[in-house]
């Protein structure tokens, strides 16, 4: 399904570095969860997917601040997130709960997730990351904002776990692709 069109974003907001990020990361993605965002407007208002996450993280690797994200391979986001270089994660007050639970549970292969759950997609043009975050998408309602340029993917192996619980994960034997994303900024609400 085509999701809402976005809008252009507006000056509400402030860049700072990674570092400023408020909050435990371990808390924010793993209990207030994020929606991670990918596709290019470029080829349709509508060319994007959000799904919910709470597994990932932030970090340094390869002398970058990055974000980590996992995506199983049934998940709509999946192809958006392998076909553009781009993506956001969006983080939110509690209130939010209820929308970022339907954005987990249901596909924007069936749902246009915006219009369901009443969030705001932005769009953000040259003004941000020195133009380098141009045309990703995420929401006006979020309070902090990731964008990330993907740098590294890789399939979960399990032939690699090293703890056999683990797999408890898996029954389906969906594994996760992992994506790293050079962090290139985080705007925060004013």
């Amino acid at each position: 399904m085509v999701q809402k069109a976005v809008i252009s974003a507006d000056n509400s907001w402030v860049e700072k570095d990674i570092r400023g990020f408020k909050g435990s990361p371990v808390q924010r993605i793993g209990d207030e969860w994020m929606l991670i965002t990918a596709g290019s407007t470029q080829s349709g208002p509508g060319n994007w997917n959000t799904m919910t996450a709470s597994w990932g993280g932030f970090g340094v690797l390869w002398n970058k601040d990055v974000a980590f994200i996992f995506i199983r391979p049934g998940r709509h986001t999946r192809g958006f997130t392998d076909a553009n270089s781009l993506f956001s994660l969006s983080f939110f007050d509690k209130k939010y709960h209820k929308a970022l639970t339907f954005c987990g549970e249901k596909s924007g292969k069936d749902y246009d997730k915006a219009m369901e759950t009443g969030l705001t997609p932005i769009i953000f043009g040259n003004n941000v990351a020195g133009g380098r975050a141009a045309g990703v998408v995420a929401f006006k309602e979020a309070t902090d904002i990731v964008i990330c340029k993907k740098i590294y993917t890789h399939d979960i192996d399990p032939a690699n776990f090293l703890d056999s619980e683990i797999a408890a994960n898996y029954p389906q034997s969906d594994y996760h692709r992992m994506y790293v994303g050079e962090v290139l900024t985080l705007l925060t609400a004013k």
